[in-house]
């Protein structure tokens, strides 16, 4: 530390663009009625670059108190973007950039001198996709995180808010340090056109501003694995065991997302870190009102691990080798969310880094399914999913 005369220069900022996976979250308010519509935090992912100084074209600067600052974009191409699964919807969800407008921000210093902490700002422009819809905004969304180092990549697992909050809201939440959110929502989303502009004065849906308004977290994983799922879940209702058959594609955002992370890429030593990021199966519970879907919380993230946790390196994971997550469940369900009330661990053992054929089983005892109030409305007892097709990579581009 260099006491107070810090520009970030010191840094050795690399003139090339930065490449995370975000994992986000949005509440969606679907209709044309922010008040009454239908509310859904969905969980999202996906690629993203970061172009940013001293790449050229961007400025470094220092204000006249000392602030240093500079610029970056996030740049707008089909293949950037996030994805999730709507329970609402029944279908896909894509968040990309739009490709007729810039996606400027800087990281500023929070304290004149010193690098850290820096304040991450972002004005986003997008598009929304469905398989029958596409969607724009009118105004920008602005984002804003507070990080304390460069790239602005936080640990597996990290904890998106302080606290865990339960419920789709509105409620008051606090996002983490290192996690960008929305900071100028509710943003409502109408019919594009094919120049990527919203058209008519009747919006689709909306981002709302609470549970989650639009935030995300960056990291930096080795290996990503999307699988699509087949399988089985058992829960106790009203006394009675339910066996669900489940379902999801991983080519409509649904199925499961898992992120290895080798030991270069967290900071506990040895061994190989895993985040089952993403997961979405759908099936027929009469006993619970019809169609319900298996998710992980997004507030409470599903982390855990691959191989012995002595390697030290992703290439040293000798197979067949077990994964073990230990997984914080959802169902959502026609009368609302329920949340799992204790994490439950989810093993499998891998043949190899190409998932097909894997079966993923729960281990232990059942967790209570509550809703936000705390009321139990069913017991989780098991679950099992067989990983069939897959695409792995060390991106995961949004359109696929």
């Amino acid at each position: 530390m260099s006491g107070g005369n810090e520009t970030y220069e010191s840094l050795d900022v690399r003139p090339k663009p930065d490449r995370p996976h975000v994992l986000a979250a949005a509440t969606v308010v679907f209709g044309e009625d922010l008040s009454s519509g239908r509310r859904e935090t969905i969980p999202l992912s996906g690629f993203t670059q970061l172009n940013h100084w001293p790449m050229p074209g961007f400025e470094h600067r220092v204000d006249d108190k000392g602030h240093a600052e500079f610029d970056l974009e996030l740049i707008s191409a089909p293949e950037v973007g996030i994805k999730g699964y709507s329970y609402e919807l029944n279908d896909r969800i894509q968040v990309l950039t739009n490709p007729f407008l810039t996606n400027t921000g800087r990281i500023r210093q929070a304290s004149p001198g010193k690098n850290f902490p820096a304040e991450l700002s972002l004005r986003r422009f997008g598009i929304l996709e469905t398989s029958t819809l596409r969607l724009a905004h009118r105004n920008a969304i602005d984002m804003s995180g507070t990080f304390s180092g460069l790239p602005p990549f936080l640990q597996p697992s990290s904890v998106p808010y302080l606290g865990s909050p339960a419920g789709d809201g509105p409620l008051d939440v606090q996002a983490a340090p290192g996690v960008l959110r929305a900071t100028t929502l509710p943003e409502a989303w109408y019919p594009a056109d094919d120049e990527n502009q919203p058209t008519g004065d009747t919006p689709k849906l909306f981002f709302a501003a609470s549970a989650s308004p639009f935030m995300a977290i960056m990291v930096d994983p080795s290996l990503i694995m999307q699988t699509t799922l087949e399988g089985t879940l058992e829960l106790e209702v009203g006394g009675k065991t339910v066996r669900v058959d489940l379902a999801g594609d991983h080519n409509l955002a649904a199925g499961a997302e898992i992120l290895l992370f080798g030991p270069d890429k967290h900071d506990e030593g040895a061994g190989v870190k895993a985040q089952l990021a993403r997961l979405a199966v759908t099936g027929q519970c009469a006993e619970l009102g019809g169609r319900v879907m298996l998710r992980v919380s997004w507030s409470r993230p599903s982390g855990g691990t691959l191989g012995s946790g002595s390697e030290d390196s992703l290439t040293r994971v000798a197979f067949p080798s077990e994964l073990h997550l230990d997984t914080n469940f959802e169902l959502c369900t026609p009368s609302g969310t329920l949340y799992a009330d204790t994490s439950m661990r989810l093993a499998g053992k891998l043949s190899g880094l190409e998932p097909t054929g894997t079966e993923l089983r729960t281990e232990g005892a059942a967790t209570p399914l509550k809703t936000p109030s705390g009321e139990v409305k069913a017991r989780l007892t098991e679950v099992r999913l067989t990983m069939r097709d897959a695409y792995v990579g060390e991106y995961a581009p949004v359109s696929m």
